[in-house]
């Protein structure tokens, strides 16, 4: 079933992976360029094959975790990147992780592959996990919400009601550099944690 540890295994065992573009994206690869504290707590959830992880800590991020529920991509990360600290993997899923707090959480191709209606548990979990004065920041897509996911869609509006109850909103735009295949679908965000 969607969701579920099996169903993410098989996707990644059977090489399902239409999401996957095989290296950082580039509106993620001009964000983390920008980021001047390497010092951060980063969480990248839903890590998959880690190209995010994987970039920053090529350049000096030593705080970022990648998070999964399928240790299959993991297995392959650690042969490409056999320093990263271990302990640094989390394999859990998502809306379990307890106990940490993150300055910075990075969304990339995360929220889109969860159902439209895990969508409040996930904002609500987001601010749960960043620290006061947190960021999540990344990319959202855009196009008419489906049902036969994933990935799912949605558009602006739905975004900006769904995240503003938990977040400031600082950027929710179309991104100018996507990759030519997600030209014109894809949304860059900033969002700050509220105290609420």
């Amino acid at each position: 079933m969607e969701g579920t540890k099996q169903y993410w295994d098989e996707r990644y065992l059977n090489r399902h992976l239409g999401w996957d573009i095989g290296e950082v994206s580039t509106p993620m690869k001009a964000y983390i360029d920008q980021l001047r504290d390497r010092e951060v707590d980063i969480l990248v959830p839903g890590a998959g094959n880690g190209y995010e992880v994987g970039y920053l800590f090529e350049n000096g991020f030593k705080n970022v975790y990648a998070l999964d529920i399928s240790e299959v991509p993991f297995a392959a990360f650690k042969k490409t990147y056999p320093d990263f600290p271990e302990d640094q993997l989390l394999l859990c899923d998502f809306f379990k992780l307890q106990g940490m707090k993150f300055d910075l959480i990075l969304e990339q191709t995360f929220f889109c592959a969860l159902k439209p209606e895990m969508r409040e548990n996930y904002a609500e979990k987001m601010h749960s996990l960043l620290k006061d004065g947190g960021i999540i920041a990344g990319v959202l897509f855009d196009f008419p919400l489906k049902e036969d996911g994933p990935p799912y869609g949605g558009d602006k509006e739905a975004y900006r009601d769904l995240f503003s109850k938990y977040f400031q909103i600082k950027k929710l735009e179309r991104a100018y550099n996507s990759i030519l295949p997600r030209q014109g679908s894809e949304l860059f965000f900033i969002f700050e944690k509220k105290s609420i």
